[in-house]
């Protein structure tokens, strides 16, 4: 996921990116850092073999300079190997880059969709009809429990869904509606298209992976784990649902600090269940990392 993110035309307030495990395990291959679209051209279309690149690579719309210097930049970061052949430079990949991408999906915030606002909005979210640049695009608004929630009365695109949900509580995922369901908007993808998806997802995979016990307070004895799934999410016993880490911190009314006499027991939750969650998230995570570079050299063995 990452917020505020989209193009010079339009912005979202949350984009969700999903991927196929295994080949989002092989994009690790190329760092942790977003590919802008120079290097996403040189890493998409890099040779197996030693090449020079200006018979590897796709005719650019621009000069052959600057491709010069992504080729440059690439080799800097470890992601494309280079060598020099007399004055010509070769290139090779370091291994093909995947097609880690299979949705994204654009939501747009709004717990207060009264009828100006909805007016702008419906501009705005017919832009993203038009262009099919997500595949789904949502409206978040606040639950108001009426017959009839008054998103639905708003002159909004019939493509776009309606989910309502409470706002001032934390998102419970338990207890938020669709109201609206969407429909998808990719039927089939043009080269630019393509193209454009792929960099709004590495912009949003250069922004790192967020951890939400790093912005919570597990060491409140409110704070619990609940399983959904392979998933732990967390839980806030006083508020009776899966919060958000706006409110889960120490201005939170409801935040019990954990006794001391509980962090200075020892096993088997030595340092106390606060210090015990992030270490059971830790290890999860790791384990997870572990798993995908064992699926990918094994991937990479059979080919």
């Amino acid at each position: 996921m990452a917020r505020q993110l989209g193009t010079q035309q339009r912005r979202w307030d949350t984009v969700v990116v999903e991927a196929d495990p295994e080949r989002l395990a092989a994009r690790r291959q190329f760092g942790d850092r977003e590919l802008d679209s120079d290097l996403l051209h040189i890493v998409r279309h890099a040779p197996t073999e030693w090449a020079w690149y200006r018979e590897a690579l796709p005719e650019p719309d621009y000069p052959w300079r600057y491709v010069r210097e992504s080729i440059h930049r690439a080799d800097d970061r470890g992601i494309l190997k280079t060598r020099r052949s007399g004055n010509r430079i070769e290139i090779k990949q370091i291994a093909p880059y995947p097609d880690w991408v299979d949705r994204l999906i654009a939501i747009e915030n709004k717990p207060d969709l009264d009828a100006s606002a909805a007016r702008q909005l419906a501009d705005q979210l017919q832009h993203d009809v038009d262009t099919a640049l997500a595949d789904e695009v949502w409206v978040a608004t606040a639950k108001t429990d009426r017959r009839v929630e008054p998103a639905l009365l708003e002159s909004l695109p019939v493509e776009a869904g309606i989910l309502t949900t409470d706002f001032e509580e934390g998102v419970d995922v338990d207890s938020a509606s669709v109201e609206w369901y969407p429909t998808r908007l990719t039927s089939g993808q043009e080269s630019d298209q393509h193209n454009r998806r792929l960099e709004l997802a590495e912009r949003a995979y250069g922004r790192g992976w967020r951890r939400y016990y790093k912005t919570m307070r597990p060491d409140c004895r409110q704070f619990q784990l609940r399983r959904a799934g392979r998933v732990l999410l967390p839980w806030c016993e006083a508020k009776a649902c899966h919060q958000s880490s706006t409110v889960c911190g120490s201005s939170c009314g409801d935040f019990e600090p954990e006794p001391p006499a509980w962090r200075t027991r020892g096993w088997p939750i030595e340092g106390g269940p606060g210090r015990g969650i992030k270490q059971l998230l830790d290890q999860r995570a790791k384990a997870a990392n572990r798993r995908a570079e064992t699926n990918q050299a094994e991937t990479t063995r059979s080919e």
